[in-house]
């Protein structure tokens, strides 16, 4: 029993420090180009790649990662159609994920909820060596392209249209990052759940942003502050048997809530000291 909590906290360790290395870099790129909606689309949409899985006795993770890469090229497609009502293409694909996996587990009538719990909440028994060595393959590949494709990136973020014609190839990148962005969601979901793993994404970079305006400090800041929820929302989560995510959920809400709150009594304490302000 020992050896298996040894095991457990070993994997979950390495887990939250990986998921932590990506998680602010991803949510960045999202909040820069406005698509965290984004996320929680493709988190609908992954539930769908449980189903199928799960309906045909496939490991669902692999049907996830394969059908939240299709659905990321479709989703950059219909961006482009609804350029003007980018909203209209998330709105489409999250209810088209949603029906689809509600149809799926129809159709799985000797199915096991409790799969489908795992998946929808989170479990941090579900941490296994094969997941640890995807998110190292894949936190590999994420950290090469930006160190690669950093300056390219940030360009277009900014500025399509600047990009697009300075010779970027903006409709790959845009693709790669959908594609990026689905597959570690797929890969993440059976750790923190499918509900709040958009949040996980997108918490950290929205705390470092009030920490720092400059775009490589608000990552490096983002990674301990996502490695922060990450273990204390996993060890509360095993003491207490919550859901992983939304206990990790609630832990950067407070610390968001935290930095807000600090940098208003700051911003107070500085202007009723300020005799120009008086």
């Amino acid at each position: 029993m020992e050896m298996f909590f040894y095991g457990f906290m070993q994997r979950a360790f390495q887990a939250s420090l990986l998921i932590s290395l990506i998680a602010p870099l991803l949510g960045l790129f999202l909040i820069l180009r406005r698509q965290s909606l984004m996320a929680d689309t493709l988190a609908h949409v992954s539930l769908a790649g449980v189903a199928l899985g799960l309906l045909l006795s496939i490991n669902p993770t692999w049907t996830n990662i394969f059908l939240v890469m299709v659905i990321a090229i479709v989703l950059e497609y219909l961006r482009m159609v609804y350029r003007s009502y980018s909203e209209v293409s998330i709105a489409i694909l999250m209810s088209a994920g949603m029906a689809l996996a509600l149809f799926l587990m129809s159709l799985n009538q000797g199915g096991t909820t409790l799969n489908i719990n795992q998946f929808l909440f989170g479990s941090i028994v579900t941490i296994s060596s094969q997941q640890v060595w995807m998110l190292v393959a894949l936190a590999s590949i994420i950290l090469i392209l930006y160190a690669v494709l950093r300056k390219a990136m940030y360009v277009m973020v900014f500025d399509e249209e600047t990009a697009f014609t300075a010779g970027l190839p903006v409709k790959t990148m845009s693709i790669m990052f959908n594609v990026l962005t689905g597959v570690t969601i797929a890969v993440i979901m059976p750790i923190v759940g499918a509900l709040l793993v958009s949040a996980i994404l997108i918490l950290p970079a929205a705390i470092s942003m009030r920490l720092s305006k400059r775009f490589s400090t608000t990552i490096l800041l983002g990674i301990p502050i996502a490695l922060t929820g990450m273990l204390s929302g996993l060890f509360t989560s095993y003491e207490y048997g919550t859901p992983p995510g939304a206990t990790i959920t609630l832990i950067l809400i407070v610390i968001l809530g935290c930095v807000i709150a600090l940098q208003r009594a700051l911003r107070l304490f500085r202007s009723s000291h300020n005799p120009l302000r008086r």
